[in-house]
This record gives C-alpha cells, structure tokens and sequence, in this order.
C-alpha cells in the first residue's frame, strides 16, 4: 500500500494544472461549485437572513448555498430557502448567474415568491425579516453578490421576459493561484468591496 500524495501538473491530453497521483496517475479535477439561492420576496420586500456560521456570521445574506448532488438547481434554490429561513417559496425565474472565477464558484440566483409572511430562522441563521428595498442597510450585507442579487431583482421587478443578469460591469475577478488549493469556499471580507 502506498501513501497517497499528489502533484500539481499538467496530464497527458490536458491542457491545465491539475492534481495528479504520484502512484497511479489519477486526475483529481477541481471544478467550480455552484450555489443555488432565491431573492424571496413578500408583498413587495424581501426577505433577508442574519448569517450564524463563518464566512461572515453576523451579516445579512439571501438564502443561499452549496447544491447537493440529485437535484435541480430550483430544487436546491427551494431546499436552501426551507433550510435557512424556515419558508416555502414559489420559485420563479432565474435570475441571476454570477461567475466568480476567484472563489471557484458559479452563483445561480432564482426569483422567490413567498406565499405568506411566515418565516424563521434555520439552523444556520440568527434572525430573518422582510424589509422594503429602502430599508435594506447594505453595509451589513454579507458579500458583493448579495448586494448584486438584491439590485437585479428591484431592477428586473415587474418584468417577465428577461435575460439572467451577470456580475456587473466594472468588477475585478482575480485568477486562481497556479499553486496551492483552491478557494473554493474562502469569504469575501469587507475589504474586498467588489474585488471577486
């Protein structure tokens, strides 16, 4: 039996980087994760939730996280919306896909259309509450892409036949390291503005 250890190099057919056993020449591909999560929304507000878990606990987020292997990606925004604010939500159209190269992800951001006002906080949330769009204090909010969601959906509301938005005009992405692991689930600190 031999350790396991890899290497970062390029594979025979291949074009990038990769991890590469050391014995047996198995390709490890590192691949993007997506994030499936809704902009709910109640009789014209949406619904925010207070983050209880690192990256950022304590800022304001939308229902949102990593999908699960066996479903959609609506079904993932649906699930992620019953697990971190206690609701069911009509999911409506995709509104959003943001590509963030420098965190490995690809954020998929549906409309959700909440059938009544009840809501809570799941187990990855301190607190939630419905606030009208000029009530939202964004600098509590937990990354660039919530403040990116939140502003799609007040921009495309009222509209039906729409292109999913992107990440907006003007935002760095940054490239991944040549080495190392990657960032696949690094936070995004203050600092980073709109610096992705």
């Amino acid at each position: 039996m031999h350790e396991i250890s890899f290497s970062r190099r390029v594979p025979p057919d291949d074009t990038h980087e990769r991890p590469v056993c050391n014995h047996c020449e198995y390709v490890a591909y590192e691949n993007p994760k997506i994030v499936v999560g809704a902009v709910c929304s109640f009789e014209g507000r949406v619904l925010l939730a207070r983050r209880d878990i690192e990256p950022r606990r304590g800022f304001w987020t939308i229902p949102a996280g990593f999908m699960e292997l066996g479903e959609t990606t609506q079904q993932g925004a649906a699930r992620e919306v019953r697990e971190e604010v206690c609701c069911e939500v009509e999911i409506g159209s995709l509104l959003a896909c943001y590509s963030i190269p420098r965190i490995g992800q690809v954020l998929m951001i549906y409309r959700g259309q909440m059938p009544s006002a009840q809501h809570a906080p799941g187990d990855e949330t301190s607190e939630t509450k419905l606030v009208a769009f000029d009530e939202i204090d964004w600098d509590e909010l937990a990354f660039p892409s919530v403040r990116w969601a939140l502003r799609d959906w007040r921009d495309l509301s009222g509209e039906d036949d729409f292109a999913p938005r992107s990440v907006p005009d003007g935002v760095v992405h940054q490239p991944l390291p040549k080495t190392g692991p990657l960032p696949n689930t690094g936070p995004l600190s203050a600092s980073d503005a709109e610096v992705v």
